[in-house]
């Protein structure tokens, strides 16, 4: 699934061809993603302007002329794809023609996407949303969230209310970074800890933004490059693999996801 660096990779992408553009047509291939569409959902967006684009979490948010706002989540295959020459895809559910003669689809082979208007104040899958790790987020934010929760740290840290986008892939490297186990209680993390997982995780996020993401199953950004940053991961996907320690890197599964971790040096 795409996590935050990804999304904001595919926004930076969209916004240099979507900004400033009318959309002229909405062809919609299905019915829905993974919720239905909304009523109406072509008459909605047809002669719209597109004013800008926002990412909150791994939400896409295209705000149009009208102060309505196209929510756009990607869900676990789900790509937008830029001057498109053709759309006759088996996945291509979502196709818009825009003022300049340029066509995006959307292509979601798993249809695990969503796509939703909403008037730009409140959205349901947006209301319960944690802080953004990149903006206003700080240790003292980060260990009161912790204190009395009896989980393991890195499934607190997947947990969208403690903190957005971090993701599985960024929770490993940024837990091995700080040198904190992944099975030790939130309510044991101390305060100097928690300043230490914040910078590493905005480390590990930006770095993975500026290389464009990673390269882990189909995610390609909208013009059809590849992320590159895996070939940075220290831990993640090497089970077996020596770590700089001299320790082995170790895999176990957390709330049905790999974690990958060493246990010579992350205490």
């Amino acid at each position: 699934m795409p996590e935050l660096p990804e999304v904001e990779t595919v926004r930076t992408g969209l916004s240099r061809s979507w900004k400033g553009r009318r959309i002229d047509g909405v062809d919609l291939r299905r019915n829905s993603l993974r919720f239905p569409f909304p009523e109406n959902f072509e008459e909605q967006l047809v002669g719209r302007v597109i004013v800008d684009i926002r990412r909150r979490a791994k939400y896409l948010l295209i705000d149009l002329d009208d102060g309505n706002v196209l929510l756009s989540h990607l869900g676990m295959s789900g790509k937008w794809t830029l001057d498109a020459s053709e759309c006759e895809g088996k996945h291509d559910h979502v196709v818009l023609l825009l003022d300049d003669g340029s066509i995006s689809v959307y292509n979601d082979p798993r249809r695990f996407g969503v796509l939703d208007i909403f008037d730009g104040i409140s959205h349901k899958l947006l209301d319960h949303l944690g802080p953004e790790p990149l903006e206003l987020w700080d240790c003292e934010d980060l260990f009161s969230k912790l204190k009395n929760r009896k989980s393991a740290i890195k499934i607190a840290l997947l947990d969208q209310k403690v903190v957005v986008g971090v993701g599985n892939i960024y929770a490993c490297e940024a837990l091995y970074k700080s040198k904190i186990s992944p099975q030790r209680l939130s309510c044991n993390i101390s305060i100097d800890e928690c300043r230490t997982l914040v910078r590493e995780i905005r480390i590990i996020l930006t770095e993975a933004i500026k290389a464009g993401g990673s390269t882990l199953k189909d995610f390609a950004n909208v013009d059809g490059t590849l992320g590159y940053f895996p070939h940075q991961f220290k831990v993640y996907d090497k089970e077996g693999n020596m770590c700089g320690c001299g320790g082995i890197v170790e895999r176990l599964i957390q709330g049905g996801r790999s974690t990958f971790w060493c246990s010579s040096c992350q205490k």
